[in-house]
């Protein structure tokens, strides 16, 4: 018996065919999804079913409308400058920072001009923040 040396042949795996498979799968997915699109997000404005407050005659309040713009007690200020804001919150309050202060936004107003305002009534020293709400319609 003659044996001779082996021959070491690789063997050829052909991996064209998966390959293909492969592009056509993620061309499918990429077709299939669905997007989200977080800017068409509902959201429902905070209700309470608790009867509101009577504030007392002396109270703060802040009014946001919804263009972004601030009113302190009714009073429409001159610009939306958080620096015009905090000095007429000053100066309505005075030295009586321990009173309530109550914030008043439209629904259609910027999250960002009411963290503004509770941001200016903190600086300027008030510690009781208030944020009005619409009463829960009873069976809805």
């Amino acid at each position: 018996m003659k044996f001779g040396p082996r021959r070491n042949v690789e063997p050829e795996i052909n991996v064209t065919s998966l390959i293909d498979v492969v592009l056509l799968l993620v061309m499918f997915f990429m077709v299939s999804t669905t997007f989200q699109q977080d800017g068409r997000l509902k959201v429902l404005l905070p209700e309470s079913s608790a009867q509101p407050e009577q504030r007392p005659v002396d109270a703060v309040v802040i009014l946001i409308t919804a263009d972004g713009a601030y009113r302190v007690n009714d009073r429409a200020l001159v610009n939306r400058s958080p620096e015009t804001l905090r000095a007429a919150l000053e100066k309505v309050a005075g030295n009586a920072r321990g009173q309530p202060i109550t914030i008043r936004a439209d629904a259609r107003a910027t999250h960002q001009a009411v963290v503004t305002a509770m941001d200016i009534a903190g600086r300027v020293g008030f510690a009781q923040v208030n944020i009005a709400t619409v009463n829960q319609q009873p069976g809805g």
